[in-house]
């Protein structure tokens, strides 16, 4: 049966059986048999598709969400019930670890840099080894870093702490692949994202984030969790601002 939804998918992005097996790295007649005979493709040129194409893979695809939704469950690393339990060694393990990204959303992430006073360091370390270092920091001059100090019982030290941890990021952001911006979103979760994994603290209305769960993910080929999450962090990456 031929995959209707994939011909007018091309169709509505005004992008051609050419230009999405470009993107994917196939042969267009390949694409053509994705469409003609409804063919499923493998798991990453599904997921390249659907990215240049702007839709879910499982609209294009709904044979594969079953065994998505299966892939999706079993991302879930583990479960803590406040950031205060997260091992130490696991934040330095996941940092020495990563290879290609480490990105950051937060509105201060302050205690990771208290942690590892070295952080800065191996930030530009991992960056001139051809890692992608990304950090969102909170805009201390913003009005939702004044509205969340204020819900966090804090005040006006949430903005201070997000200028410390910008502080403490300054030797580390002359160097080519790091990265730092602030952002003005309404965060409804910090995201720590090593590589393939990525911890997610939730934030709890009148709760600091430190008091708050946090969820461990990696990334499995099909899963929906982990990329759904860090779409989260694109979303504010395009909408941040020079450091």
């Amino acid at each position: 049966m031929a995959n209707e939804r994939l011909r007018a998918a091309i169709s509505v992005s005004s992008a051609t059986i050419q230009s999405v097996a470009a993107q994917v790295g196939v042969d267009p007649k390949t694409v053509e048999r994705w469409i003609t005979t409804g063919r499923t493709p493998h798991r990453t040129h599904r997921w390249k598709a659907a990215t240049f194409l702007g839709v879910d893979e499982l609209y294009i695809w709904p044979a594969v969400a079953r065994q998505a939704d299966t892939a999706s469950a079993s991302e879930l690393v583990t479960y803590y019930p406040h950031r205060g339990v997260v091992p130490v060694g696991l934040w330095s393990s996941l940092i020495d670890n990563a290879v290609s990204h480490i990105e950051v959303l937060v509105y201060a992430g302050l205690f990771l840099f208290d942690g590892h006073p070295e952080l800065a360091d191996r930030l530009a370390r991992k960056a001139r080894a051809g890692a992608q270092v990304r950090i969102l920091l909170g805009n201390p001059a913003s009005e939702v870093i004044r509205q969340r100090g204020e819900e966090e019982g804090i005040g006006a030290d949430l903005a201070a702490r997000s200028r410390m941890t910008r502080r403490y990021l300054e030797p580390a952001m002359t160097t080519p692949g790091v990265e730092v911006r602030l952002h003005e979103t309404i965060l409804y979760n910090s995201l720590y994202r090593f590589d393939d994994d990525v911890l997610v603290n939730p934030h709890v209305l009148g709760a600091p984030a430190g008091q708050n769960p946090v969820l461990h993910f990696r990334y499995i080929p099909g899963g929906r969790s982990f990329r759904h999450y860090m779409k989260s962090f694109d979303y504010a990456w395009e909408r941040g601002t020079q450091a």
